[in-house]
Order: C-alpha cells, then sequence, then structure tokens
C-alpha cells in the first residue's frame, strides 16, 4: 500500500472522520449529521469513498420502518378523522340520514358510508327505524383515540415521520390499517421502509490517522478561496489543499434552449416582423371547424376514421355557434349565398359536432375568419396537428404546421407565391423550389411548394391557395384571402441539416446539444 499517496488523495470530509473516531466505533449517516455537522449527502459520499479504498467496513444493516404524515392525514389532524367527527356530530345532532352528515360536514359520501360501517359492526352507531344514523352511547373504540394521537405525534415531530421502534404493539397494529406503502393519497400515512448500514474503521485507517498526523493534515484545510477571505485577508494564514493541476476540469455545459424551440420561435418573429398577428386555437376540434366551414363534403375520403383521432368521451360538442352553422350547412347543401351549387347532399347536423383532434392548422383559420378578422389584414398560427400516418423520415402522426391568411381587395396569386417563396428561401433555406398544381376542397387555385432536401431528394412543404367563395362568404367575409399551411416540421429538417423528422423530438442529449451549438 502506497501510503503517501492514499494520503494524498484523500478528501477533507473522508479525513475528519478518520481523525475523529477510533476502528471498532460503530459509525452511522446520523451520527456524522450529528457530531461533525455533516449533511446526509456529504455523510454518504464519506463512507463511500473510504469504502472504495477500504479504510471502512460494513458491521451490520438494520432495516427501519417509518411512518410519514400525507396531505390527508394532515387534514385529519387539522379537523379529525371521520369517524370522530360524525360521532361528536350525532352527539350534538341527534340522529341523520347519511348523506345529510355527509353534506353538513363537507365528507364524501363514500367515506361517510366506509365510517358508519365500520362504528355499527363495532356498536357505536346503529340505523334507526327511519332510516336514520344514530349514536348508541357506546364507547369510542380504543382505534379512534390511538389513530387521532398518532396523527397529532406526527405533526409535532421534526419531519413528519415516526420510526415504527418507537411505537407501541397497539400503535402499530392501528398502523397497519392507516399506512399505505403507494398510492398514499388516500391514506392518512405512507409506510417507507429504510435501511441504515452501520461502519467501522479498519485497522489500515490507523496507519492512515498517524501519517495524516506527521503531514500535519487536520482536514480542515482550505479548498476553495471566497471573496470575504480576499476582503479580510484570512486567506495568508490558511493552510490549503493540495491540488493535482494534471487532472482534467468538470464539464460545464451551458444552458441553451432546444434548436427546434429556436427554430419555431424565428419563423414567429419573421412572421411578426412582416406585419403578421399571431392566432390559435383548441387541440380538440369539431368536424365543423376542421372540415365543414372549410366546404370538406362529409362524405370525403380524409373524415375516414383512419385518418383522424376521434374523441371517446365526450363525443360530441354541445353546439355549434351560429349563423355559422346555418351559412356553412346551406354551402353544403345547395351553395346558399355563394353562388355555388354546393355538394348537393343532406348536411348532418349530428355528425358536424363529432369532436376530433385537429388533423389541420387549417381549422384555425377558419376560426379567425368568424372572428371579425381586419380587412386588409395579415394573421398566422402555429398549430400542432394529429393524422393517422406512417411514421417515416418525412412524416409523423403528431406535427405541427404554421397557418396563416392574408385578407384584403388587392391579395393575389402573386401575393401568395411571395409568401411561398419565403417560407422555402429564407425560412427553410432551399435553394431548389418548384410550385405545382394542387387540389384542395377549400381553396381554388390550390398550390404545393415543393422544395429539394440534399439527402432525401424533393419533398411537398405545404400547401395553399385563394379561399372559395364557399369558405369565406359562410364567414360573413366578401374579399379574396390567400392562405397556407405549410409543414414546419419539414422546414425545420430543411434549416437544421437534418434527414429525419424524428430527429426534431430525440431523446439523446447529446446530439440535441450539438445540434443547438451548430445553429
Amino acid at each position: 500500500m502506497d501510503l503517501q499517496n492514499l494520503i494524498k488523495n484523500l478528501h477533507p470530509l473522508e479525513i475528519r472522520v478518520i481523525r475523529t473516531y477510533k476502528p471498532k466505533e460503530e459509525l452511522t449517516s446520523d451520527k456524522l449529521q450529528k457530531e461533525l455537522s455533516y449533511k446526509e449527502g456529504h455523510a454518504n459520499q464519506a463512507f463511500s469513498w473510504l469504502s472504495g479504498k477500504e479504510l471502512v467496513t460494513v458491521v451490520r444493516r438494520e432495516p427501519h420502518t417509518y411512518f410519514e404524515i400525507t396531505e390527508l392525514g394532515k387534514s385529519y389532524a387539522a379537523e379529525g378523522i371521520p369517524e370522530e367527527r360524525i360521532i361528536s356530530f350525532l352527539k350534538e345532532k341527534g340522529g341523520h340520514p347519511l348523506p345529510q352528515i355527509a353534506s353538513s360536514l363537507n365528507i364524501e359520501n363514500k367515506d361517510v358510508g366506509s365510517a358508519f360501517g365500520v362504528l355499527s359492526k363495532e356498536g357505536v352507531l346503529a340505523m334507526d327505524s327511519e332510516k336514520k344514523a344514530i349514536y348508541t352511547g357506546a364507547t369510542v373504540p380504543q382505534r379512534i383515540t390511538l389513530t387521532i394521537a398518532l396523527l397529532k405525534k406526527a405533526m409535532n415531530s421534526e419531519n413528519g415521520l415516526l420510526d415504527q421502534g418507537t411505537l407501541s404493539s397497539d400503535e402499530v397494529a392501528v398502523m397497519s390499517g392507516l399506512a399505505k406503502k403507494r398510492g398514499a393519497s388516500d391514506a392518512p400515512f405512507r409506510m417507507m421502509e429504510r435501511e441504515t448500514v452501520v461502519y467501522s474503521l479498519t485497522d489500515v485507517a490507523t496507519e492512515v490517522e498517524k501519517g495524516l498526523e506527521q503531514a500535519g493534515i487536520t482536514g480542515e484545510e482550505i479548498g476553495t478561496i471566497t471573496p470575504k477571505m480576499l476582503t479580510t485577508g484570512e486567506w495568508k494564514n490558511a493552510s490549503f489543499r493540495g491540488y493535482n493541476i494534471g487532472i482534467p476540469p468538470a464539464r460545464i455545459i451551458p444552458g441553451r434552449t432546444n434548436a427546434y424551440v429556436s427554430f419555431l420561435e424565428s419563423v414567429k418573429d419573421k412572421l411578426c416582423s412582416l406585419g403578421f398577428e399571431e392566432y390559435d386555437g383548441p387541440l380538440v376540434e369539431t368536424e365543423f371547424w376542421n372540415c365543414d366551414a372549410l366546404f370538406m363534403p362529409q362524405f370525403h375520403a380524409a373524415r375516414d376514421i383512419h385518418d383522424v383521432y376521434s374523441v371517446k368521451n365526450p363525443s360530441h360538442a354541445k353546439s355549434i355557434e351560429e349563423p355559422f352553422l346555418t351559412n356553412v350547412g346551406n354551402t353544403h347543401r345547395n351553395g346558399g349565398n355563394t353562388g355555388s351549387r354546393g355538394w348537393n347532399y343532406d348536411f348532418d347536423h349530428e355528425f358536424t359536432r363529432r369532436l376530433i383532434l385537429r388533423s389541420q392548422g387549417t381549422a384555425l383559420s377558419a376560426h379567425q375568419l368568424a372572428n371579425n378578422p381586419k380587412i386588409p389584414g395579415k394573421y398566422f398560427g402555429i398549430a400542432r396537428c394529429f393524422r393517422y400516418d406512417k411514421v417515416d423520415a418525412t412524416h409523423l402522426s403528431d406535427f405541427y404546421q404554421t397557418e396563416g391568411i392574408v385578407l384584403g381587395d388587392d391579395v393575389t396569386l402573386k401575393t401568395l407565391l411571395g409568401m411561398l417563396e419565403m417560407f422555402a428561401v429564407e425560412v427553410a433555406g432551399a435553394t431548389e423550389v418548384k410550385y405545382v398544381p394542387g387540389y384542395f376542397p377549400f381553396t381554388e387555385p390550390s398550390i404545393e411548394v415543393h422544395i429539394k432536401h440534399p439527402v432525401l431528394g424533393w419533398f411537398e412543404l405545404g400547401g395553399s391557395g385563394i379561399f372559395r367563395p364557399e369558405v369565406t362568404k359562410a364567414m360573413g367575409i366578401d374579399v379574396p384571402v390567400i392562405a397556407w399551411g405549410i409543414g414546419i416540421d419539414r422546414m425545420a429538417l430543411m434549416a437544421l441539416g437534418l434527414n429525419d423528422l424524428r430527429e426534431l423530438f430525440s431523446t439523446d442529449i447529446e446530439q440535441t446539444r450539438l445540434r443547438k451549438a451548430k445553429m
């Protein structure tokens, strides 16, 4: 054993233990906390280091059971346990039906029923001929008295803990019905099992202690210079710990925002700088706002159960706002006042109230059209959407879209193409862009914008177009409206230099840090 090297590598926490205690003396974490003023973590760390150097050995392990008072237990301690309160109530007020007892004492019906069942078996309460609970005059059971005493004892303890070893056999028996190990939110006590490890110094520690004394090392050496030491000058007479300058320093990792979150914020900043106002909406939508208000027929293929997620409970909204329900229903039936022939089918007012997870950001635009928007006006939103889709490099079942509309008499297709170019070139950073005709039930003409990824090749960035009169006039808007729904995840894929959408939500923290550092 290289004694000098061992001494050189001892931490002050270890040195103080070695110099304070003798071999064979029993040591525990609590002992170090009380006598050396260690924190619990410091005490455990000291034992861990000393064990690794074979300077302490484990003498034995002592299991302990503790009972910690819960929030429910604290409320019982303050207000009284249900059994105690029910007995006192019936003593003072006479017989009452159980629901009235629950209402008067602000106790849940199930708790009153449970307490009555136990107390009636013990002969303390009974039910008279009028179905009223009455107090029989019997002596209050000892378990209630002991329960009250245990609650008070726990409240008066330093940390709300009761050691099973300090309880009487009767108290332990009562506690078995009051405490739970797991899911203790509905119990007054939580049971916790802990283990106290007892250590003692080894014979090697004696040799080390002699070496420390010869070297004049006390364990009180200064390891950090503070501003106070510099101000008072006390560092001049202090003894310092030795340091090995060859040891690499601890890794310092500065906090950073997630790269994708920063990208989302940059898109918002870009649009706000162009004078757009942001809108938002609920994740759970009705078929009405998600599809019907966008002139998507109720028999459209996208309504298939495999494309949207339905809400099980509640399954339908209570109502749809008027006059939009009537206007949209007439537009679907016969075109209403839009100049269109509509879809020529009987609009289903029950189906339109069905609740689903929002499948497209355009639902936000439909809401905004009905929200008396400014004309001219520019609006956008960042919408989280959900579709039943096969997950791959360019598809997710849970994704984000940036959705927007521009209203005004001077709005044209050229305005829309300018917006699409901004998203593709300035936001996504694409160098190759193309625009192809598309089809959406709610826009005419409709345009898809595609960009070329260096690895994945060409893929669609999003759809856009000019809202049809069937959409705008049903909402009371009588000017041209351009609209787009761009896959913001796909823009990030290009802008952040990724090859798979799933990397945006990676659990690999090192890759996430690296991605942010490259931004």
